[in-house]
């Protein structure tokens, strides 16, 4: 693998930074979780966002959009959605005598699919195709998504009312899931006293372009993981497997994810190579949708999945 040269990488940080910097003027007092959402899109991956209404997920996905300069596509998901909605249709063409594909809102660069689990699990199928291969088959015909795409899914609670849990094989489609929670108070002072978030997402220039962001995803890919991490990783994965405390351990595809947003934290911080701190960063966002907790022991009952493991698996 050809390695990037430093002054490219330099660049790539310094964009990523600056975005991560508009964004947090949007969504107040979320740094974290911005950072994250931007490793994510950097990795390649797609984004589950889980929370309450009214914290900000949409927003959030509206704001990274604008600031990427990316084709842009919202999907509303309710219970009479059909996959034709998402994916397209074809519709018969009287004067040519044949049958023309429209294209659905799933060809983009950059889908919300705002509250995912309120859809059917037909209609929630619908994406896994598009999330995993980049492509799309409808009326026997395979066509590709343009590049780079992305998917942000919110969805709501499952204990509300009208919603669909999504399936484990959906929930492993998500490199990604994460919780935004309720502002700070000082972020809610000044979110209540300030310009509607909505308005100011139009006045954020992008700072980047497909192409510009599919090269970034490619130096993010080049970035140097040391056998000693590899091992870590190893270990990490081993230990799900084998631990009685989850039902199924991680499979090599939650590996994969752990080590390719590792890598695109890493070209955010501006390193070379990536570090541990990188790895246990991106863990609980990674890997606690992906693991279901057997054990109902007092001492772990409240911790995350995410927390057990690296409190079980040392750190090289």
């Amino acid at each position: 693998m050809q390695a990037t040269d430093p002054k490219v990488r330099s660049a790539a940080t310094a964009i990523l930074q600056h975005a991560a910097e508009q964004i947090g003027r949007i969504i107040l007092g979320k740094d974290d979780q911005i950072r994250l959402a931007l490793t994510c899109l950097v990795a390649r991956g797609h984004l589950l966002i889980e929370d309450l209404p009214g914290v900000g997920k949409t927003t959030l996905a509206h704001a990274i959009a604008q600031v990427m300069g990316l084709d842009f596509q919202r999907i509303q998901f309710t219970s009479d959605l059909l996959p034709a909605d998402v994916l397209g249709v074809a519709v018969y063409d009287r004067e040519r005598a044949l049958f023309e594909f429209h294209q659905g809102p799933i060809f983009s660069h950059f889908i919300l699919a705002d509250e995912v689990n309120r859809a059917t699990p037909k209609t929630q199928s619908a994406l896994l195709e598009a999330m995993e291969e980049f492509q799309v088959t409808v009326e026997g015909e395979t066509r590709d998504l343009p590049q780079p795409f992305f998917v942000i899914a919110t969805q709501n609670p499952v204990h509300q009312i009208g919603t669909y849990p999504l399936p484990e094989s959906q929930l492993d489609r998500f490199l990604m899931r994460l919780h935004l929670g309720f502002p700070g108070k000082e972020a809610e002072r000044e979110l209540l006293q300030g310009e509607d978030r909505r308005d100011m997402i139009e006045h954020i220039k992008p700072v980047l372009d497909a192409s510009k962001l599919t090269s970034i995803q490619r130096q993010a890919a080049d970035i140097f993981v040391a056998d000693a991490l590899l091992d870590y990783v190893q270990a990490l994965l081993e230990f799900t497997r084998s631990s009685p405390m989850f039902e199924v351990g991680l499979s090599p595809r939650g590996g994969l994810a752990l080590l390719n947003s590792a890598r695109a934290l890493a070209l955010i911080d501006g390193k070379e190579f990536v570090l541990p701190e990188h790895i246990k960063e991106v863990l609980p966002a990674v890997v606690n949708h992906r693991l279901v907790k057997t054990s109902d022991d007092l001492d772990t009952k409240h911790q995350s999945a995410a927390d057990f493991i690296a409190a079980c698996v040392p750190v090289p």
